[in-house]
This record gives structure tokens, sequence and C-alpha cells, in this order.
């Protein structure tokens, strides 16, 4: 690069190019010189470290904790003080990574007051970066009154799993010309109403791919095709530990379920077996006299 000051997102921190925090300024440029953006969920600090060193540019505390964390079938259980509580343990494991939190459900539908008031606590409390929260155009105003209040909202069209009822499952979205049409509409609106980043997610790649091309702000897909600004996962999926939903677009890097399974089966043929504790695991144990 000619310019030293030219932000690095996209490179990674784990190779030692930039370990400044990532900002929205420095997303967008990121986007502007076409850099794909990595996102992974986090729950926790130690998953928050693990990810920040690793590299990850945006980290999402999820709502999608009420499934892998929390045991419930879907997010509509999940609470603001759920998505505190979590924030900002992730908070305290990330020195680098830009911090987004979900505003869980009937968080901002109700009122725009009460959607400015709980992005604030999200914020506040859960030191958030950003907030995120799903819907097109029903929901641009009160984007655009979170925005006026100070608090940067990165939007989320097409699947939106807080609607998972209403469109009778986990589909894929916008496959008629009429739905791809609506999604359209709704990711321009997301941005004329001042989101700074969209999530786009389970939606055909050409779709992706236009609505990308059409905003000025950067796309971050799954089950969206290749053709977004950056791509997401959730960590547990990524890992390979969570066995109870195996979405197609998703890609496993390890097998951390598996892997742990065993570890533990081996931990407890040890103790069934008194070989663990040994003498080197044992406080106490005088050491041999030379």
């Amino acid at each position: 690069m000619t310019n030293n000051d030219e932000p690095r997102v996209g490179y990674g921190a784990a190779s030692g190019d930039d370990a400044r925090p990532v900002t929205i300024p420095r997303l967008h440029a990121a986007h502007r010189a076409s850099r794909p953006l990595v996102m992974v969920t986090a729950y926790d600090a130690t998953f928050a470290k693990m990810l920040d060193d690793a590299g990850v540019d945006i980290l999402l505390v999820g709502d999608s904790l009420g499934m892998v964390v929390q045991g419930r079938p879907d997010t509509l259980e999940v609470t603001v003080e759920d998505m505190i509580y979590h924030a900002r343990a992730v908070s305290r494991g990330a020195k680098r990574a830009h911090r987004v939190v979900d505003m869980p459900f009937l968080s901002y539908q109700v009122s725009e007051s009460a959607a400015v008031e709980n992005a604030g606590r999200l914020m506040a409390q859960g030191r958030a970066h950003a907030v995120k929260l799903e819907g097109g155009r029903a929901v641009a105003p009160t984007i655009e009154r979170i925005v006026a209040a100070g608090i940067p909202v990165m939007g989320h069209v097409g699947l939106t799993p807080q609607h998972v009822h209403a469109m009778g499952g986990f589909r894929v979205q916008g496959k008629t010309e009429a739905d791809a049409e609506r999604i359209f509409e709704d990711a321009r609106a997301v941005e004329a109403a001042g989101a700074y980043a969209l999530v786009l997610e389970g939606i055909p790649g050409p779709l992706a791919e236009r609505i990308t091309q059409a905003l000025s702000i950067p796309t971050i897909g799954i089950g969206a095709g290749v053709g977004c600004s950056g791509q997401v996962l959730v960590c547990y999926d990524l890992l390979g530990m969570f066995e109870a939903l195996k979405p197609k677009f998703v890609r496993r890097y390890d097998a951390w379920y598996e892997r742990g399974v065993a570890a533990v089966r081996a931990f407890c043929d040890d103790v069934r077996s008194r070989r663990f504790p040994g003498p080197e695991h044992t406080f106490g144990v005088p050491k041999p006299s030379r």
C-alpha cells in the first residue's frame, strides 16, 4: 500500500498487519477497497479473545445464544438482560475487533422510544460498539431514531430468525421475483435509514450480489453466496460444536464436539481406572531425593 495510514481491516491481526481497534470508518474503508470482512459470533470472554487473536474483524454477540448456549429451539426467548450479560463478557476478551450486539425479539418492535432505550443499554451496559436489528422497510423509522441518538446500527434482511414462525421455519427467502424485489427494497430502506452495514441471510447469491452492488455500505452474508462484502458464521457452527442444527450453508472447519467427547471419555476412563490423578498432578507428593 502506498498510504501507511490506510486501514488494513480484512488482513487480520494474527499476521501482525494491524492490531489497531476496528472502527466503522475502517470497515467502510475495507469495503471500498474490496477487502472481504470477517464476522463471527461470540458469547463469552474466552471465545472473544480467541477469535480476536485469530484476526476476526467483527464479533457479533448474536441472539443465536438462545439456541447454542441456552439450548432453546429458537431465539425468541432471549432478553435484553441476556444480551447485556454476554456482551459484557465478550468486551472483556476482545481488544481489537468491532463488537456488534443483537437487539432481541420485542426489544425494538414495541415502540421507537423503547428501541432507543434498549439500544442505549446494550451500548452502555453491554459495552457494544453497535447494535443489530432485523427487518426492512417496517423498521426503517426505528433505525433512523436509534441512529439519531448516536447509536450505530447494523441491519439484517432476508431470512430473519426472529420471524421464524411467520416464515414457516428457517427457509431461504427471495426465491420468487416478487420476494426478491421486496428484499431488495428492504435493503435500500435500511441503508437510507442510516445503517452502516447490512447482514444478508438465507437469500439466493445473485440477489445478494445485486444488493451489494446497489448499496454503498458493506453487506455481510450468511447463506447468501460469495458476492457480499464479507461473511459471518456462528462460532459453534464454524468449529463443529453444535449438533442440533446443521445449516446447508455452513462449512465446519473443525470437529470440536466430537473431539471434546473423546477427550472427556478419556478423562472418565482415567478416573475410573485410577490413572488420574497421578503423582505429577497431586499436591504434597514428596519429590524423590537425589
